[in-house]
């Protein structure tokens, strides 16, 4: 069965946004940016919300973006190569190519995909993880914790519930960002 990740940003105050919902705080520099594309690229459908999608859509639809340099083209291609899921009871239609669109997060379906996937799943955003953590689903979480108190909103990890877990990697980069990899218990 194929693993379901949820793998976040984080302020280290717990934020994923700044006060004004941005997510402009946390720029990866070449070393966070090309640590990222690889966790991207292990898995081979991502889960996401509208709002994260829209967000994440313009690595394939602004194709300026991949021409910056090697490392944003690596990206971009990793972003295009996986399947994408996207829940949304607003969105028209996806942008992008390999996209499904569902309108709710049905527990038994993403158990169903987990069980038939060919690869591990990326779930993004923390309102769509929280729906996977409190169903069980989640197996792994991946956090990046940027060296900023934000004071924001929208935690990445629920207030409302407890989830025993279990650290089983860690690496600390040099602009003093740390990635923390937990297994949910």
């Amino acid at each position: 069965m194929a693993q379901l990740v949820y793998a976040s940003n984080m302020s280290l105050d717990g934020c994923t946004e700044d006060e004004r919902g941005a997510f402009d705080w946390a720029p990866p520099d070449d070393e966070v940016f090309a640590f990222i594309t690889d966790l991207m690229r292990s898995a081979g459908t991502y889960l996401y919300g509208r709002r994260m999608y829209e967000t994440l859509s313009v690595w394939e639809t602004d194709p300026s973006l991949a021409a910056r340099s090697d490392l944003m083209a690596d990206y971009a291609g990793a972003w295009q190569a996986a399947d994408k899921v996207v829940y949304s009871s607003t969105l028209a239609e996806p942008s992008t190519a390999r996209t499904r669109l569902e309108r709710c997060f049905d527990p038994g379906a993403v158990h169903d995909l987990k069980a038939t996937a060919g690869g591990d799943l990326l779930v993004g955003g923390p309102n769509l993880a929280a729906q996977a953590l409190a169903a069980g689903l989640v197996d792994e979480i991946a956090l990046f914790v940027w060296p900023i108190v934000l004071g924001g909103r929208n935690p990445a990890l629920p207030t409302d519930a407890r989830i025993d877990l279990e650290l089983v990697d860690e690496h600390r980069f040099g602009n003093g960002v740390v990635h923390l990899r937990y297994r949910v218990r």
